[in-house]
């Protein structure tokens, strides 16, 4: 039997509650939800070639580690 593995701070119970989340919205709320990311102040969204993903998300995960020192 193949062990659970969760990303740290996930658990099956957290896991649960996002499907949840996902399978009972209505397709409204599904479209509010995706606008209101858009409209984060402090992000931005951008399309970008698919060769340079693996590079920006080296970058932000760097990011990410200076900003939790």
């Amino acid at each position: 039997m193949k062990t659970k593995q969760f990303p740290k701070g996930w658990d099956e119970e957290r896991v649960r509650k996002v499907l949840a989340h996902y399978e009972t919205q209505t397709e409204e709320e599904a479209v509010a939800e995706d606008e209101a990311a858009y409209e984060t102040p402090s992000q931005t969204v951008m399309i970008v070639p698919n060769e340079l993903v693996p590079a920006i998300g080296k970058l932000i995960a760097e990011h990410q580690s200076r900003d939790r020192k």
